[in-house]
């Protein structure tokens, strides 16, 4: 079964409920790595229940509507997606409790053309149930490998923001731990690439690798701490493009360059040297 544009472009993804813990909170904190030193009292405040505060990259995780792709009726070769770029954006402080929906809708689709793969935009709104008050918007967008040609549009395509010549004005490197991939998982994203040696060797990696959404939260945590003191009612907006993957138990050095209104990043793999994230977007709120 192949993609027909206007039957994509106009799918039903069913909106998810889901109930919201303390709990729930400190796990996604400590699932992007928070909490390596038990002595630093600002991460304890992403941990620690009595004051606990919701780190600006949680909607990710939230009214998430799983591998929708994967259905059959979609025509996507879904074996051969690829996570491309993930856009956020704050427009309310995020509670630490309650219950939020998560609705989402394919907003565009780009044919590339025969054997050069389509691009998938989506978006998804995360509200608050009880007061119906946005909480976040989130963008994606996916590269569907094996699906050009279907005969839709060759644009628009979003543009990248650019990355500065010049040295970089700051730069943090923060830890991935070993099991970090393990954790991350709990949070509902349950691809076996990410804990299965036998997927991630017929995928073509030596072992599993971090989903690119941890290493999205790993940056928020850098962007977070050298650009608003980990305080989130500053954090406004991020965008990236995911590059490469990572390894559990690599090092993430994110590069900032002061803007007007926020920052340019990008990020990479200290041991190997590798960009894993590239075009991106801070804004302050």
């Amino acid at each position: 079964m192949a993609i027909t544009y206007e039957s994509l472009l106009n799918y039903r993804i069913p909106e998810v409920r889901q109930t919201l813990r303390w709990q729930d909170v400190a796990l996604y904190n400590f699932s992007i790595g928070l909490g390596q030193d038990p002595m630093d009292e600002h991460q304890l405040d992403f941990l620690y229940e009595p004051r606990l505060k919701v780190m600006p990259s949680m909607p990710v995780v939230l009214g998430a509507p799983g591998f929708w792709s994967r259905n059959a009726d979609t025509g996507i070769d879904w074996v051969k997606i690829v996570h491309g770029e993930q856009g956020l954006i704050l427009h309310r402080p995020l509670p630490v409790e309650g219950e939020v929906i998560g609705r989402s809708r394919v907003t565009g689709l780009v044919d590339r053309g025969p054997g050069k793969g389509a691009l998938m935009y989506s978006e998804r709104q995360v509200v608050e149930a009880k007061t119906g008050a946005l909480l976040a918007t989130l963008t994606s967008t996916s590269f569907l490998r094996g699906d050009g040609g279907f005969g839709g549009p060759a644009g628009p395509v979003k543009a990248p923001h650019p990355e500065p010549a010049h040295a970089p004005d700051a730069v943090l490197d923060l830890a991935t731990r070993p099991e970090q991939a393990l954790v991350y998982r709990l949070n509902s994203d349950l691809n076996p690439l990410h804990i299965d040696p036998k997927v991630a060797a017929a995928a073509g990696f030596p072992r599993p690798i971090l989903h690119g959404l941890c290493t999205f939260g790993t940056v928020c945590h850098a962007l977070l701490r050298l650009l608003c003191e980990y305080d989130p009612a500053r954090f406004g907006r991020m965008d990236l493009r995911f590059s490469s993957p990572v390894y559990p138990g690599e090092t993430i050095r994110t590069e900032i360059w002061h803007e007007a209104g926020g920052a340019a990043f990008r990020a990479r793999v200290v041991e190997r040297d590798q960009i894993v994230v590239s075009n991106g977007l801070f804004r302050f709120a």
